[in-house]
């Protein structure tokens, strides 16, 4: 579900409270632990983080005129999505956060190509999604990224 939301302050406040709080502590760890140059705004109605033009002036690919993203949160209807491209593009880091998942939660891991969806918001685990978020820097993302499109 896309939001007509226009900041990420705005998209929490309209969320339900036990959607609000998950968000809110995900937006959190989030911040806290990516490493600098990524930015965190509204990309696709969801709240977003990228590498802004000023860092990466070609953009995404698919609509240059929108900063390369990196990682999207979202509360969809039945489960709050995290969308980390990286784990689309890197089998290598997929397996790492696969295996972590495995590891530290008892829940079964809900993962599209890109998507992670949380159903059960008390299973979150929160640490794990600070050290994905904190594994690429914006240089090492736009590397991956650019060997990636190039192999398509």
């Amino acid at each position: 579900m896309t939001s007509e939301a226009k900041s990420p302050d705005e998209y929490t406040a309209g969320l339900p409270e036990d959607r609000r709080e998950a968000v809110e502590r995900l937006r959190k760890v989030i911040r806290k632990n990516l490493p600098p140059g990524f930015e965190e705004t509204m990309s696709y109605g969801m709240i977003g983080y990228v590498v802004p033009h000023e860092i990466y002036p070609k953009g995404y690919h698919v609509n240059s005129e929108l900063p390369l993203p990196i990682i999207n949160l979202a509360s969809q209807k039945n489960y709050i999505a995290l969308y980390h491209s990286a784990i689309y593009c890197d089998p290598e880091l997929e397996g790492w956060f696969r295996e972590e998942y495995a590891r530290r939660s008892p829940r079964k891991l809900d993962m599209g190509k890109s998507c992670i969806r949380f159903k059960k918001i008390d299973a979150i685990p929160y640490d794990l999604i600070g050290e994905l978020a904190a594994k690429l820097t914006p240089a090492d993302w736009i590397a991956l990224y650019e060997e990636s499109i190039t192999r398509k």
